[in-house]
């Protein structure tokens, strides 16, 4: 009967863990419709073909030419951003990568957040 109640218990509190798993995301966005050049604010976004893109913020006075290079990808929902820069004495080169969830990205509304809570809406420009 111990046995019984010590199987039981174990059988409960697996139940417990597989019904605490968030569902997998199935939302898959278009990675065509994000190609182009996007503004929030003074800061910007250009998405090329390809996965790369630059971003620059007209309020820093950086200009389109002087825009800092990163590359992306979209999986599902998953945007990810990867900053490559220099870091140390050596000149060594290292990718910084910035993940975002896209919300909604339409030809010509882009919103995403990250995992700390932050939230950004960009709108085409080209």
């Amino acid at each position: 009967m111990k046995l019984y109640r010590i199987v039981l218990l174990l059988l409960t509190a697996s139940f417990g863990f597989l019904t605490g798993c968030t569902p997998e995301d199935t939302t898959v966005f278009d990675q065509t419709l994000l190609i182009g050049r996007w503004q929030s604010g003074t800061l910007h976004y250009r998405y090329d073909t390809g996965g790369a893109g630059v971003t620059w913020d007209t309020a820093n006075d950086v200009t389109e030419a002087e825009a800092q290079a990163f590359t992306w990808t979209l999986v599902k929902s998953d945007l990810t951003h990867i900053y490559v820069t220099e870091m140390g004495l050596d000149g060594t080169r290292v990718g910084i990568p910035k993940v975002y969830t896209v919300e909604k990205l339409t030809t010509t509304q882009l919103v995403y957040s990250d995992a700390f809570g932050a939230r950004d809406s960009f709108t085409k420009s080209n």
